[in-house]
């Protein structure tokens, strides 16, 4: 299993879909990497030299990818926070960013909820006497 950026590539799949496990690589930046370093994308990973993981090593090092590209995203939503942007504020209330409708969906970018329905009254009891609580602490503010 040849070790490429710090990660495992699966030695039984064709290159052009074993390098796609490297964060940052896409089918299009394959592609482009593996004309660049001269090599098949029907070959499997096992079956590559030394000297051509050296080659693909080389060219993916000039690349943005795995912690680096992770570290840039992250510095990126966190200067659109610091300034204030729309889509910053977006990203710290954890809601989608570009647009989306959040009425009826966007239940993975927001968590799971658990839906209260028919209550006991005893249940029911408790939750009004925490909202009160809460609004109480709100209006001392």
């Amino acid at each position: 299993m040849p070790r490429l950026s710090g990660v495992d590539v699966p030695d039984s799949k064709r290159l052009d879909i074993s390098l796609r496990y490297l964060y940052g690589i896409g089918p299009v930046n394959v592609l482009v990497l593996l004309k660049e370093a001269k090599l098949a994308p029907e070959k499997r990973a096992h079956e590559l030299t030394s000297e051509e993981i050296s080659r693909l090593q080389k060219i993916i090092d000039n690349m943005k990818v795995e912690g680096d590209l992770r570290k840039y995203v992250a510095q990126n939503i966190s200067r659109l926070k610091e300034i204030g942007s729309f889509r910053g504020s977006r990203h710290s209330k954890g809601l989608p960013a570009r647009g989306q409708r959040t009425r009826s969906n966007a239940r993975t970018k927001r968590g799971k909820r658990v839906t209260i329905g028919a209550l006991k009254k005893e249940v029911q009891a408790k939750v009004d006497a925490s909202k009160k609580e809460a609004e109480k602490k709100e209006a001392k503010k």
